[in-house]
């Protein structure tokens, strides 16, 4: 199963890679409207979305970075199997131009923070959202520690959207974890394609 994924991947172009990523945000966009459809009245969930909440700049932003952080240290002390995805990240980020990574990482914070916190935990709780939210990740599936490491992740995202109640807070956290990562994997094969190595 994990080869057939990874060949998968490796055959599909850049521009149909972009398409299923798109389609599966859109395809998780509609689930929330359908789901805060028959749970809420009047779209009434949207009302978890606090732009002037302060803890976005506080708690958001600075969580976000920590994980980065710790990603990047982790990736660089640890056996790169650990990371390999089937190479998804890498080709989906290491082309892209910065201002595309920036619309894709909102995009995608903001679809699945809306399913998985917003509708999903609201309803079922944390720890069954957090398992949904790492099964959706279907790649990790193949790889242990990013299957452990993705079920953390969305459990931390999980506790921050309970303490603050702000679907605004985790998604800032989403997209910043997103984005910088993406920038990272960008700049990290810029650096490899010119000096035939990798940065330090």
């Amino acid at each position: 199963m994990k080869k057939k994924y990874h060949h998968i991947i490796a055959d599909l172009t850049d521009k149909e890679l972009l398409f299923h990523l798109y389609l599966t945000q859109i395809i998780l966009l509609v689930i929330s409207f359908i789901l805060g459809a028959l749970f809420y009245d009047h779209f009434s969930y949207l009302q978890f979305i606090n732009l002037s909440d302060y803890h976005i700049l506080t708690i958001g932003i600075p969580a976000g970075l920590l994980i980065v952080l710790m990603d990047i240290i982790l990736m660089k002390w640890l056996p790169s199997s650990f990371y390999d995805d089937g190479g998804l990240n890498e080709r989906i980020f290491k082309n892209r131009h910065v201002l595309h990574t920036f619309f894709i990482a909102l995009f995608v914070a903001f679809c699945e923070e809306l399913l998985f916190r917003g509708i999903i935990q609201t309803k079922v709780g944390l720890i069954l959202a957090s398992i949904i939210f790492a099964i959706i990740h279907y790649r990790y599936l193949f790889n242990w520690f990013l299957f452990v490491n993705i079920i953390l992740l969305s459990f931390l995202i999980g506790v921050i959207y309970k303490w603050t109640g702000n679907l605004a807070v985790t998604v800032m956290m989403h997209f910043v974890i997103d984005f910088l990562l993406g920038v990272y994997i960008k700049f990290r094969h810029t650096t490899v394609d010119k000096n035939g190595e990798e940065p330090l």
